[in-house]
């Protein structure tokens, strides 16, 4: 078992070690293929999410980024 932080709420592993792939999948992460991912602190890159293991303690936020601004 393992305890993580999950976009600032605990979560409490079942397992010593998940991908970060896997973590997306468990907590059902909408638009997957949009979401980016900060690990204690630090952007991950995309085509490492499978080989990216978790352990206890770690701090990871999904984040999406969205185009925006005004119209004048």
């Amino acid at each position: 078992m393992s305890k993580i932080q999950v976009n600032g709420k605990e979560q409490i592993l079942e397992t010593a070690s998940i991908s970060i792939l896997e973590l997306i999948k468990l907590n059902k992460v909408l638009n997957a293929d949009m979401v980016s991912v900060q690990l204690n602190g630090e952007f991950v890159d995309r085509k490492e999410y499978s080989s990216t293991l978790l352990k206890t303690n770690d701090e990871v936020d999904f984040l999406y980024f969205m185009g925006g601004g005004s119209i004048d």
